[in-house]
């Protein structure tokens, strides 16, 4: 087997190959057996008609479509790998040539990943500027608040209603002195100023008290969903059943110890300015490298095939899908919800995309240009993490690892080093 390419645009190839008479036969017998039983064929059982006999009833060529199928797959991965191209989208195959003698010419056209090529002075002297990593008394307390608020009691009160009360109504909505429908509902839970009822409904309900029976007149939104409502004045009756209040608990030892595994409120805030010490290191060294690799990215051309940005999308998409799916919620209900729809968020994530796709060409062509080289306890260390991250044995994980994956692993290994690198010798501004 042999294949030939030529470049027909930037970073667009167009492969040509040969499937031999022998594969090509092996194909053909395949699909033979796959599709006989679909096949009559007068005075032979159904199935049972030799392959001869179909052709000669239907062509030589009935089963050339299904042959070329089935062993196209390993002869175009072998192809592109005796060609040591680095595919990054679908072939678009045409059958050139069906021949007796030479078999099947096929021609893919495909993406390749970009050459990048990044000048030492560019990626050895790249520039950020540093964020210091200081917290504050304002952050801690603002913390302290989001852990009172988790540990808060609604308790029952009776005095008037308060803006972010939480009052339980039963409540009937009419139009022209006429109910509608949908207008109604019983033992509801509203929380007084989060604007989840239209207009000033929320508004109208606070200084009112326990047993009230109130008047509120509200006009619908003209872009309401409901058309038939859209834009009309409406008057709701609504009887106020039950006022409840937020209460927050005492930030004193006793909180401490409800919440953490500390005795006193004194260690408790020094372990949460800590965590958030830690969180804020974190977060400058990812700003950082981002600041270093969008450097970089503004010193050089780079031409990328849109089908690496748009697979990218695919891959975040699919992540987010996964994530929402595992609280529940498919991703079809989730763009519902929101009000969006696959294109919209598709679009959302394309910017980030294209920045992950040129930060991770950046990052390999300095890896390439350094010649960095993985050692065999980085790479059992990396295997080792992974396996523990999965909850399996290393030794199981290292027999199902196919060759492009350990060729992964230590790419992902080098690009790690080259990030290291390029931080080394960065330059604050």
């Amino acid at each position: 087997m042999s294949g030939k390419y030529e470049v027909i645009g930037n970073n667009k190839v167009k492969i040509t190959f040969i499937i031999d008479n022998n594969k090509f036969e092996e194909g053909i017998n395949q699909a033979y057996k796959r599709n006989r039983g679909k096949i009559n064929i007068p005075g032979f059982r159904k199935g049972k008609a030799p392959r001869k006999i179909i052709e000669l009833n239907f062509g030589k060529d009935i089963f050339y479509e299904d042959a070329i199928n089935i062993v196209l797959p390993e002869i175009y991965e072998a192809t592109v790998s005796e060609l040591n191209l680095d595919v990054v989208s679908r072939p678009e195959i045409d059958i050139e040539e069906i021949s007796d003698e030479e078999g099947v010419t096929i021609t893919a056209q495909v993406y390749t990943k970009p050459e990048i090529e990044i000048p030492a002075d560019i990626y050895k002297n790249a520039e950020y500027t540093p964020v210091e990593a200081v917290v504050t008394d304002e952050e801690v307390n603002a913390e302290f608040d989001k852990v009172k608020e988790q540990n808060s009691r609604m308790v029952s009160v009776e005095r008037p209603v308060e803006d972010g009360d939480i009052v339980t109504i039963d409540f009937e909505g009419f139009i022209d002195g006429e109910a509608f429908p949908g207008g109604k509902g019983e033992d509801y839970n509203l929380t007084i100023g989060s604007g989840s009822f239209i207009d000033n409904f929320e508004q109208q309900l606070i200084d009112s008290k326990l047993a009230d029976d109130l008047e509120v007149n509200v006009t619908f939104p003209a872009e309401y969903h409901a058309k038939e409502l859209a834009g009309k004045p409406a008057m709701f009756k609504v009887e106020i059943k039950e006022i409840r209040k937020k209460e927050l608990p005492e930030l004193d030892d006793d909180f401490a110890q409800d919440v953490s595994e500390f005795d006193t409120l004194e260690e408790y805030k020094n372990s949460v300015k800590e965590k958030l010490s830690e969180a804020k290191q974190e977060e400058s060294k990812r700003k950082m490298e981002d600041d270093l690799i969008a450097f970089i990215i503004s010193k050089i051309e780079m031409d990328i095939p849109e089908v690496m940005v748009e697979n990218q999308v695919d891959q975040m998409v699919n992540d987010f899908a996964n994530q929402i799916r595992m609280q529940g919620l498919p991703l079809e209900t989730y763009l519902q919800y929101v009000g969006q729809d696959m294109d919209s968020l598709r679009e959302a994530y394309r910017e980030g995309a294209d920045k992950q796709v040129k930060g991770r060409l950046v990052l390999e062509a300095v890896a390439k240009a350094e010649d960095f080289i993985i050692t065999d306890e980085e790479r059992d260390a990396e295997i080792a993490r992974i396996s523990e991250s999965y909850g399996m044995e290393v030794e199981r994980l290292k027999e199902i690892l196919r060759q492009e994956d350990k060729e992964g692993l230590d790419m992902d290994l080098k690009v790690k080093k080259a990030v290291d690198f390029i931080k080394e010798n960065a330059k604050a501004i």
